[in-house]
């Protein structure tokens, strides 16, 4: 804490004043009063004080909320001298206060307001960083995000950014029949993604629980218990490295439509993409890390196609063979098995030439990969699944959704056969399955990257506002 500013609070104590308000009633935010200027209109507004300008016997300064900023004047005169002292002396850059009185224009016709009555409403303890922008220390915005919020606009409009789109995606699955709900984030078993969980343990029932990887299997349920069409926008946890693309904590959208296949999710979410654009961008055209990315057009691609092309790998070929021949060509692998986080990276790498511009849909990706989802009735071998790429980023997930419990209990064991773990089979998920699901269609769409590519940020932690990041020493 700054002693200068320690003194400063004493005084103000000891002059009969209360340094942190209880509150303070705002006629109007200073954007309004901005954008809604009436020459001598009484107002009421407060803010943080982020610039003093001192005149003699006048003083000039600039006060800012969540909305706008607008230029305050006190002078001697008007407040009293006592009053007027107080302020000179004691008031920080920083200091969040209160004023009322009347609007004029200066000279320069700048908004400003003539202070008749301030309230101190928070004393600040600590001096705001001067050149916040040319801090260097990156992570330091990120472990001080109330500095960075305070002092950064853009940080501020990517998290206004954010939030609108979260009440566009609600607005746009409400309007089409969806109900939103809510499922457990404490599972009794790890499921529904491949991923390392969290464990925890809860002391009541003496058993150890997992934090969710995802909350597919709960929703598969809902659909089981006769809801047709659920979303989720869930937090989800995975006990895995930290990157710019990857968060140990993110927020996930699921989206679950019974009577549908991968087709139609794939147009559901080429749909909700496209409206999201052109509601919070206003337009089809995204800005990411200098590529322009078109929402005019979508192409496909096909995963199996790919493959074959680029490293002569078939389904029908055991994953050692895979690995080997990946290997081959130079991409670095590690373990026996072929991580979903690897595969993604294979194909990101492989579309980087082409897909810039344009959204793709990547399908036909190995039934050999796919657990939870329905194979091709043409080709066993594949599923019916895409992942959607854009700009380098993998944004979605979807498939058809695999109903028949036989099938899925046989995919589960097999999995954790190759997994070589003494996990479970999530026995009541597939008891479900037996009472019957209908045919669905599922969509998993990574929140925190979506944001990334409609703010054009380079990592996930921008679009974070409290990322995980090392402990500090």
């Amino acid at each position: 804490m700054d002693e200068v500013r320690l003194k400063k609070l004493e005084t103000i104590r000891k002059k009969g004043f209360c340094p942190y308000a209880r509150d303070f009633k705002k006629s109007s935010d200073i954007r309004d009063l901005v954008e809604n200027f009436q020459d001598e209109k009484e107002a009421a507004t407060a803010g943080r004080i982020f610039a003093l300008r001192g005149h003699g016997k006048s003083v000039f300064g600039d006060l800012k909320d969540a909305s706008g900023k607008i230029q305050f004047y006190i002078k001697m005169d008007a407040v009293g001298e006592d009053n007027f002292q107080l302020f000179l002396n004691n008031i920080d850059i920083g200091d969040i206060i209160g004023v009322k009185g009347k609007l004029f224009k200066t000279r320069t016709q700048e908004p400003t307001i003539e202070v008749g009555r301030f309230s101190l409403l928070s004393k600040s303890l600590r001096s705001l960083p001067e050149k916040w922008h040319g801090l260097k220390d990156v992570e330091l915005r990120f472990r001080k995000r109330y500095l960075d919020l305070l002092t950064n606009d853009k940080a501020r409009e990517v998290f206004i950014l954010r939030s609108r789109m979260i009440t566009k995606i609600r607005e746009f699955l409400d309007r089409r029949g969806y109900l939103e709900v809510e499922t457990p984030m404490l599972h009794h078993l790890a499921g529904g993604a491949t991923g390392q969980p969290f464990k925890t343990h809860h002391q009541a029932l003496d058993a150890d629980l997992f934090l969710r990887i995802a909350p597919e299997l709960y929703l598969k349920r809902l659909l089981v218990g006769g809801f047709e069409k659920v979303y989720e926008l869930n937090r989800s946890f995975r006990n895995e490295g930290i990157s710019t693309r990857h968060n140990p904590e993110f927020t996930m959208l699921e989206v679950y439509t019974a009577f549908a296949d991968y087709e139609d999710v794939m147009k559901l979410t080429q749909e909700l993409i496209t409206f999201l654009a052109e509601e919070v961008l206003n337009g089809l055209e995204l800005n990411y890390q200098g590529k322009a990315i078109s929402l005019t057009h979508w192409q496909r691609r096909s995963f199996q196609d790919l493959m074959e092309k680029n490293f002569n790998i078939h389904p029908h070929e055991s994953e050692a063979t895979w690995i080997a021949k990946l290997k081959k060509k130079g991409v670095k692998l590690e373990g026996k098995r072929l991580s979903r986080s690897q595969l993604l990276n294979i194909i990101a790498d492989l579309l980087a030439p082409e897909a810039g511009n344009h959204p793709v849909f990547v399908t036909d990706l190995y039934a050999e990969l796919c657990p939870l989802a329905r194979r091709k009735k043409e080709n066993p071998l594949l599923t019916e699944r895409f992942e959607l790429f854009m700009g380098g980023l993998e944004v979605a997930n979807a498939y058809s959704e695999l109903n028949d419990p036989q099938e899925q209990r046989k995919r589960f064991s097999e999995q954790l056969a190759a997994k070589d773990e003494k996990q479970k089979i999530d026995e009541d998920f597939v008891q479900a399955l037996e009472y019957g699901m209908p045919p669905a269609g599922g969509l998993g769409i990574g929140i925190d990257r979506l944001v990334m590519l409609f703010a054009g940020m380079p990592s996930i932690r921008e679009v974070i506002l409290f990322p995980q990041l090392k402990l500090e020493k």
